[in-house]
């Protein structure tokens, strides 16, 4: 099984697009957040791709940021663009998120792209690798969906807000809000109680 769900053999065509239309990628909508953060945060960013543009939006606030990405290309190109920086190239469902905690954790176009066992759990491991009062911000489509990625030929599937609110509850996280982007993409912040 494939664990970068597809995206390893798109990398490229992926981040063309990716890096070069940063509206669409939430640049914006993940700036305004960023400055929730205290200035040296330590982000962990999930599924980071090359860090264009979202972990990029941290760096250039002074917070550190930690990539993890199961694509050997889009993790070879995030350590190109942020030389230094830490980066993984694992799958988020066995990654041990650098055996440390986080101020803030985001999962940009990610979470839907997992099984839905697989992203329950994550929310969970998310939850644990959080300090007190750290940050949890995801996309995912409010309702309950289920599409084929245009990209990857892949199933995609949204568990839907009322099941993401109570996975984000039952794991010891607060639902701070939620909202839309200008692109549409749909966010969920969640801080750890």
């Amino acid at each position: 099984m494939d664990p970068s769900n597809g995206y390893e053999k798109i990398a490229e065509q992926f981040l063309e697009h990716r890096e070069h239309d940063v509206e669409r990628t939430g640049a914006s909508a993940v700036s305004g957040w960023a400055k929730t953060l205290a200035p040296a945060a330590a982000v962990l960013d999930l599924g980071c791709g090359s860090g264009i543009p979202i972990s990029q939006v941290f760096m250039e606030a002074g917070m550190k940021v930690y990539g993890i990405d199961a694509s050997p290309t889009m993790i070879g190109r995030f350590r190109s663009n942020f030389p230094g920086s830490n980066a993984a190239c694992e799958s988020i469902e066995q990654s041990s998120f650098f055996d440390r905690s986080f101020d803030a954790i985001i999962a940009w176009g990610l979470l839907f792209l997992l099984p839905e066992n697989s992203q329950e759990s994550l929310i969970k491991k998310v939850a644990g690798a959080l300090k007190p009062h750290g940050k949890f911000l995801f996309t995912a489509p409010h309702q309950k969906v289920e599409w084929t990625d245009v990209m990857s030929k892949h199933t995609s599937r949204s568990l839907g807000g009322r099941k993401y609110r109570k996975l984000i509850s039952e794991n010891g996280l607060s639902l701070m809000r939620e909202f839309d982007d200008k692109a549409g993409n749909h966010y969920f912040c969640a801080e750890k109680i």
